[in-house]
């Protein structure tokens, strides 16, 4: 057994003993009200009260009240078990891109959560960096592709956090609940990013290139952080290390945090990291389809289609 489920396993069992406890102390003081408060020996068109009489009786009866509860919760564990058995908790990929014709050839692949952008894709794009333009882009995205797209993130920009902070309410006032905010991981980003939190705004923070920095995201309440896996390769560093180190640094502090790997140059880093516990990826539309490169695989579905032809005929 991971240590991860012997956390959840000792948690539940915190918060069923609890529960037993509740239903316990609650019935036996309702049952000592009662008994208190009514004559339970009359009995009323000769049908007898079914509170007992006896009161050594009283805790057989909270104890068989106990039980009946205790069947209850039980039985909403194990639905709840095999609920989460049936719909596991899944990995979550982002389009890496502000170019919409991207969005209607690989969106509907249906294998992304949603859309990231920042202020230099949207150069690349042609698209207006304007708090406007990106509240269009957003509602477009979230509109036109509502089975393909669940989150936009878009970034906040200004030379201040209370800048920062004023760009990113306006950013997510359209949606804030699948609109997300990203802010670069510096003091002004972090302060910005921690009024956005307070605020109810969804917060990515981003322009991640050390793995200490999983702490800062951590300890401000931000749902993702964005470590640059290609660039800090480039740097000189170990990016797939840096990554692994922050997902361990996000379950050590037991946030919801999770670790958005970007800067993705090829399938296979995503592979690795993906294969040792990642499951947060944004990526390019070259790297989507990349994900679909597989010659054997074509070949495959080629002798299908051929057979299939075959077998169709009269």
């Amino acid at each position: 057994m991971s240590i991860a489920r012997y956390r959840v396993g000792r948690a539940d069992l915190c918060i069923r003993t609890y529960a037993y406890m509740y239903i316990y102390c609650t019935t036996f003081l309702l049952y000592a009200y009662v008994y208190c408060t009514l004559n339970l020996s009359v009995s009323r068109n000769g049908m007898a009260l079914l509170l007992p009489t006896n009161r050594r009786s009283m805790p057989i009866c909270s104890f068989l009240l106990l039980v009946l509860g205790m069947a209850q919760i039980e039985s909403k564990y194990v639905v709840s078990a095999l609920s989460s058995a049936a719909c596991p908790q899944s990995c979550r990929f982002f389009l890496d891109t502000a170019v919409e014709s991207e969005w209607r050839d690989l969106l509907p692949l249906g294998i992304f959560r949603g859309i990231t952008t920042n202020p230099t894709l949207l150069e690349r794009a042609n698209q207006p960096c304007t708090i406007e333009a990106v509240q269009r882009l957003a509602g477009r995205a979230l509109s036109e592709y509502p089975n393909y797209c669940q989150e936009f993130m878009c970034q906040a920009w200004g030379p201040s956090a209370d800048a920062m902070y004023n760009c990113g309410v306006q950013l997510s006032a359209p949606d804030r609940k699948r609109i997300v905010v990203k802010v670069p991981v510096t003091p002004e980003g972090t302060k910005a990013a921690k009024l956005l939190v307070l605020s109810g705004v969804r917060v990515c923070l981003t322009a991640c290139y050390s793995s200490h920095q999983a702490l800062i995201a951590c300890a401000v309440g931000a749902e993702y952080i964005a470590p640059y896996l290609g660039r800090m390769t480039d740097a000189g560093k170990n990016g797939i290390q840096e990554c692994l180190t922050m997902q361990q640094i996000a379950n050590s502090c037991k946030t919801k945090t999770r670790i958005l790997v970007a800067s993705i140059r090829d399938v296979q880093s995503m592979v690795e990291l993906a294969a040792r516990g990642l499951e947060t990826f944004t990526f390019s539309p070259q790297v989507a389809r990349a994900l679909f490169m597989d010659s054997l695989t074509d070949e495959a579905a080629q002798d299908f289609e051929l057979a299939a032809e075959r077998g169709g005929r009269d």
